[in-house]
């Protein structure tokens, strides 16, 4: 059985709402541990193999899966009957696998920065500006209430998971914010 290493309110949550969506608790043991934290709580827990001590990490057997879209990709592809991940063959698989690796290289490091406040060209010209990435958000959200149109996927639970984390304190225009509140109803975080 595969076991997801999570840390409550941390990147880690977004896996247990994936999930959650995907009807599989029943299929992965999921252990809490402890991790360092930015306000000096919490701290390295001897239970947790990830190597740098950081969740979400899942072990299947020999696979040690890091990082929330590999972990995605992996689970979807595990029980693609849930129907969030999109199979090879599919013609939205290269859409869908765009939106996972967008969003780890491109979406969580700007409204990282934009949270923090931190305004730099050469960050902007790497990464983009956040208004880039809400255009983009919108612009990937004209044909359909979700990223991939009429379905739901992991691509939206990934997307979506700075929005329900940071609440009000991310900017969000009114395509987005209806997004975050449709994503938020599939996941039961409404």
């Amino acid at each position: 059985m595969p076991t997801l290493y999570h840390a409550p309110n941390s990147r880690s949550e977004t896996i247990v709402s994936l999930i959650d969506a995907m009807g599989i608790r029943d299929k992965i043991d999921i252990v809490e541990v402890t991790i360092p934290r930015q306000d000096g709580t919490g701290g390295p827990d001897p239970k947790n193999p990830h190597p740098e001590g950081k969740v979400p990490y899942l072990v299947n057997g020999d696979d040690h899966i890091r990082e929330r879209g590999a972990i995605i990709t992996y689970l979807t592809e595990l029980f693609p009957e849930s129907g969030l991940g999109r199979e090879v063959g599919d013609p939205k698989r290269g859409e869908y696998l765009s939106w996972l690796f967008y969003y780890q290289g491109v979406l969580e490091p700007v409204i990282l920065l934009d949270y923090l406040k931190i305004d730099d060209p050469v960050l902007n010209a790497t990464f983009r500006d956040y208004d880039t990435v809400l255009k983009r958000l919108e612009e990937g959200l004209a044909n359909g209430p979700f990223l991939l149109g009429d379905d739901f996927s992991a691509a939206d639970v990934l997307c979506v998971s700075p929005f329900l984390f940071f609440g009000e304190g991310l900017r969000r225009s009114p395509v987005v914010e209806e997004w975050i509140k449709r994503c938020a109803a599939k996941l039961g975080a409404a």
